[in-house]
């Protein structure tokens, strides 16, 4: 006999703006369970999980909790209003038995100190953050929507080992395939209000939708063949007895308004990209190029070749230098040693992650439009912007709506139809897949296979990069990057291991803020540095050589193989300051790179 659920929604409707959103959608998570909770951007996945954490009331419907069960919710975005550090706020999700050590381990494996300002995280910190303090108390329930954004590589597969490690159950929102193919046992789909159930896992999710849709298009088709014979025989029938003719006409009514109420499929996504004309066959060349900046080494004796046609992917922590490599390649950055030639006759498009483009005030049609038409050009063709609109599911009334009011997903697919609006032949896109769902996600790999430029793609999506690259650039750390053929999955049988996923998590999250940090959003450069600038320059390299010294002999401690044994710990305690010195050496790092960065810029 199956245990009894530890929570469970049954018959949830809710309405929001007029509009039903969910009608009648059930949700249950047994002890130990693994459920991937699918659907279209908009189709009430988080609405759902809000309400199963208890953060939403419902206008019908049950909720059973498990008396004594305890449940942690991450919601995409963490609320750390009230707490002085991420310490604090992590702490505050514990219970009253539960270890307050565990909580600061975490933190640290996750590359904070603990001691940072909640309001000057970057996306990725509070992501890490709020992963914490679900994590932290191991609780019976996990409901975790989109654990995985703005992390990268390392921390991803850090999370897949620890979640995998956990006795909870798990409800997972996530956009990464391959996440959901490694976790998740059940699956749920949210269709047009309602939640559909499969007893596997997401790998089988795809192929069971496609049967289920093809399914209810033949029960729509038989549906209306059998409408078409029954009004033929109203028109051209025999007449009956009259008892006998009414109830078939009652049937016939029931018929149509069965096809009446019958709710269609959610569009699916137009992805197509403007083409210019074909770009010579060397599309980019690079020989032994290198960067740095101060003792940093961003890029060093680097070479390639870019063809037409080739789908080049770059991979590699938070601050590894992927946008820097971008610049260097596309000549955008000159570069310190070597040379960059560019192919003759490019046209590029590009989409940047940060999305610093998009001001919030600006009105969907003005950013497809640049304002003052209400037209866009797509391949040589004037497509009214509505129209154009609706290719990426835009309703009309959405015209007028600033962009400040939409929702992570449709930001994303604006800055697709804005990229792919613009004629080119190499397509440079930094995380293209941020909250696109899964449907529109398979839209965009097939428009990029057909696409007859070149691309180049940034991305912490294994499953992405496996369909699109035919070839990926590696970092290989302090300046190196190798190219591998073929995929990420490729790379890894290649290389031998992926990007490690322990380790380098702890020195990733300071880089994190000159990653954020891109040109377009910084205030313009001063005349000069201040008082407390230069100081600071000047004090960095002593103190950076001070924690090298201060690591250097945490390392040696920690490379004793008997310290474990003699005093577990003493061994605790050399890990955390191992990894703390480790952190604090990378904000210093940073902290110094930026300084130096704005001083080469003032003095031009």
């Amino acid at each position: 006999m199956a245990p009894p659920p530890l929570l469970a929604l049954q018959g949830v409707m809710l309405t929001l703006g007029g509009k039903p959103l969910l009608e009648g959608a059930d949700l249950s998570v047994a002890p130990g369970a693994r459920i991937a909770l699918v659907g279209r951007n908009g189709s009430g996945k988080s609405t759902l999980l809000k309400i199963a954490a208890g953060e939403l009331e419902s206008d019908a419907g049950e909720r059973f909790f498990q008396p004594g069960a305890s449940l942690r919710y991450l919601p995409q975005e963490p609320d750390f209003a009230g707490f002085a550090t991420a310490a604090a706020y992590v702490e505050a999700g514990l219970g009253p038995l539960d270890d307050p050590y565990i909580a600061r381990t975490l933190l640290v494996e996750l590359g904070l100190a603990g001691d940072e300002d909640p309001s000057k995280l970057s996306g990725g910190e509070a992501r890490r953050a709020a992963l914490a303090r679900v994590l932290a108390p191991e609780p019976d329930i996990l409901l975790l929507d989109e654990p995985t954004n703005h992390l990268d590589l390392p921390t991803i597969l850090w999370l897949e080992e620890k979640l995998a490690s956990l006795r909870s159950a798990m409800v997972v929102i996530s956009h990464d395939r391959r996440f959901l193919q490694d976790l998740t046992r059940e699956t749920v789909w949210i269709d047009r209000g309602r939640a559909r159930h499969l007893s596997r896992g997401f790998t089988e999710f795809e192929a069971w939708r496609d049967r289920e849709l093809e399914e209810e298009e033949k029960q729509a088709h038989k549906l209306e063949r059998k409408i078409a014979n029954e009004e033929h025989w109203l028109r051209h029938g025999v007449s009956g007895r009259r008892k006998r003719n009414m109830k078939r006409l009652a049937g016939l009514h029931s018929l149509r308004a069965e096809r009446r109420n019958r709710v269609m499929p959610t569009g699916e996504v137009r992805l197509e990209a403007s083409e210019a004309t074909l770009s010579g066959k060397l599309v980019i060349e690079a020989v032994k190029i290198g960067k740095s900046y101060g003792a940093r080494v961003i890029v060093e004796n680097f070479t390639t070749r870019v063809l037409r046609g080739d789908r080049l992917g770059i991979v590699g922590a938070n601050g590894a230098g992927k946008t820097t490599l971008i610049k260097l390649l596309t000549g955008e950055l000159p570069p310190d040693s070597g040379r960059v030639k560019l192919g003759a006759g490019l046209d590029m498009a590009t989409l940047d992650q940060s999305r610093a483009s998009l001001r919030p005030e600006t009105t969907l049609q003005d950013a497809l439009t640049g304002g003052g038409s209400d037209t866009v050009e797509i391949n040589g063709e004037r497509r009214h912007v509505v129209g154009y609109m609706k290719d990426f599911l835009f309703k009309p009334e959405q015209a007028r709506t600033p962009i400040g009011k939409l929702s992570g997903g449709e930001r994303g697919r604006l800055m697709l139809a804005r990229a792919l609006a613009k004629p080119s032949n190499l397509l440079v896109l930094d995380e293209p897949t941020n909250d696109l769902d899964l449907e529109t996600l398979d839209l965009l790999e097939e428009m990029l296979a057909d696409y007859p430029g070149t691309l180049i793609v940034v991305s912490h999506d294994r499953d992405f990069l496996d369909r699109i690259a035919t070839s990926v650039l590696m970092s290989e750390g302090e300046g190196r990057w190798v190219e591998y053929a073929g995929g990420y999955s490729d790379m890894v049988a290649q290389r031998g291991r992926g990007v490690d996923a322990r380790g380098a998590v702890a020195s990733q999250a300071p880089k994190e803020k000159a990653a954020k940090e891109k040109p377009a959003e910084r205030a313009p450069a001063k005349a000069k540095l201040t008082f407390k600038e230069q100081h600071a320059l000047a004090t960095l390299p002593a103190k950076m050589d001070e924690l090298k010294t201060k690591r250097a002999k945490l390392q040696a401690l920690l490379d004793d193989p008997e310290l474990y044994a003699k005093d577990a710990g003493k061994f605790a305690k050399a890990s955390e300051m191992f990894a703390a010195v480790e952190c604090e050496l990378a904000a210093a790092e940073e902290e110094w790179l930026e300084l130096e960065i704005k001083r080469e810029e003032i003095e031009g």
